[in-house]
């Protein structure tokens, strides 16, 4: 049975993309740092899947040592821990800006140093790290999450080039919007003492309940099409919105966002992504 180790399952992403695959008849390995707060292996377990849980906390060297040596010669790694952080830079501490970049990128880098010997010996192999389309796309107040996501999306580039010839498989997942804990009930609150509006802005794009309908599947099925397509394409953004922030990126120079996301005022703001994007946030704003 193929193999597949998923780091943070607990909730969200993770836990979805563990069931679908064990459904799917893969022997999935889901990780994440507090099993005890997860009912991921309950619920696998009711509907007798075959998914190992397994206490993996990215940031610990130790611990990615002792998981990897259990199952170092996986076929298929998904790196998706990770954490999200919505503070303007003047704002966000210094240790969190490492915590962030600690979980998002070097997490996933340990992981994969951790795969690629074995992958490379046996000459097949498929990695695949969930960035997001902020690792294309820096838009505030987002320095933190971004600037992780931007390397990996970098590591995981150059990644592909060097394990390709060895027949090992790489790609990055860029979701938008997802709804999941991170984005709805545990999105990370802003300061209200800030003197920096983009905070509350942000949060808005988050709230908007007019958004088309993302949930965690549309990653799921994004992470099974990569699998069982042998594809080696390396991007692939997913959700209703990601193609949409992305063109807009690239269709705007960056004095334009520079000016939209530097509106003085909630008005102005909501006014120019109304233009550009077709959004209406005055309810959230």
């Amino acid at each position: 049975m193929t193999s597949v180790l998923i780091t943070g399952t607990s909730k969200g992403i993770g836990y979805d993309a563990a069931l679908q695959l064990a459904r799917a008849g893969y022997d999935v390995i889901a990780t994440m740092r507090n099993p005890d707060g997860s009912d991921l292996g309950a619920s696998a377990e009711a509907a007798s899947l075959p998914v190992t849980i397994r206490q993996l906390d990215v940031d610990d060297d130790l611990s990615v040592a002792e998981v990897f040596s259990e199952f170092g010669d996986v076929d298929i790694l998904v790196n998706n821990a990770g954490i999200l952080s919505c503070e303007a830079i003047e704002d966000e501490s210094l240790q969190k800006f490492r915590a962030v970049m600690e979980t998002n990128f070097f997490g996933a880098v340990k992981c994969c140093k951790a795969v690629v010997p074995a992958m490379r010996k046996r000459g097949s192999g498929c990695i695949i790290n969930i960035t997001s389309v902020a690792g294309l796309a820096a838009f505030a107040p987002d320095a933190a999450y971004s600037a992780s996501k931007f390397a990996l999306e970098a590591f995981t580039e150059i990644l592909a080039q060097e394990v390709n010839a060895f027949g090992v498989r790489v790609a990055l997942v860029e979701p938008g919007i997802i709804t999941t804990p991170m984005t709805t009930t545990a999105l990370p609150a802003y300061r209200s003492d800030t003197i920096y509006p983009q905070g509350r802005r942000i949060h808005a794009f988050f709230k908007n309940a007019a958004k088309e309908e993302a949930p965690p599947n549309l990653v799921s099925n994004k992470i099974q099409y990569i699998i069982e397509s042998g594809t080696k394409r390396l991007r692939h953004p997913v959700g209703p919105d990601s193609l949409i922030f992305l063109g807009w990126r690239a269709a705007s120079t960056d004095e334009h966002l520079i000016d939209v996301f530097g509106s003085a005022d909630d008005s102005d703001f909501i006014e120019k992504i109304d233009r550009d994007l077709g959004v209406d946030l005055s309810e959230f704003l």
